[in-house]
């Protein structure tokens, strides 16, 4: 690259440098520049909510669930989550969770961001929405970045979750009661 110029300000090699750098090593020192973000956060409850779905788990719950959504209010950062069997509860989990905190906060849902996966994309899904007026946005396919904030809660509650199972185990192994 240097020597066709295709890119500017690399710094000039010996021969003798050049013939150690390994090119499956550049390749594999390579990362990824953080993802800037939008730097502002909603003023109203519900203006954005952000949603995402994590599963399946190995183990089921003692209910079956394997799968939970979460979903987030930007301007609050509160968060509800729905435990679930299967991905495709999601459109119900969704219409309970608008009709409640609505009721609650007084405020109408008017975005929803999530990411590309298919339980967002059903017609009754995409029908409620258009309905209901909300809008919706998509994140890009494999870019879990641009839906920062309901991977980064995904991770919280997955590590939560860790830390009692755990402790739980410590307490049974030890033959402590809680």
């Amino acid at each position: 690259m240097l020597r066709k110029n295709v890119v500017v300000g690399l710094p000039k090699l010996k021969d003798c440098e050049m013939s150690k750098i390994c090119e499956a090593c550049q390749y594999g020192k390579q990362n990824r520049l953080p993802f800037p973000h939008e730097g502002h956060i909603r003023k109203n409850l519900l203006d954005l909510v952000h949603t995402d779905v994590w599963g399946p788990t190995k183990n089921a719950s003692i209910g079956g669930c394997r799968f939970y959504v979460t979903f987030i209010d930007d301007c609050s950062r509160k968060t509800w989550v729905y435990f679930m069997k299967e991905k495709s509860e999601v459109f119900d989990c969704f219409r309970k969770f608008k009709c409640m905190v609505e009721k609650q906060v007084g405020n109408r849902i008017k975005c929803l961001r999530s990411d590309g996966g298919g339980e967002y994309f059903s017609n009754e899904f995409s029908d409620f929405l258009c309905n209901q007026g909300i809008r919706r946005q998509f994140t890009c396919r494999y870019t879990p970045q641009q839906n920062g904030v309901g991977e980064r809660k995904n991770r919280t509650l997955v590590n939560i979750a860790r830390a009692l199972m755990t402790e739980k185990i410590c307490h049974c192994i030890t033959g402590l009661k809680l």
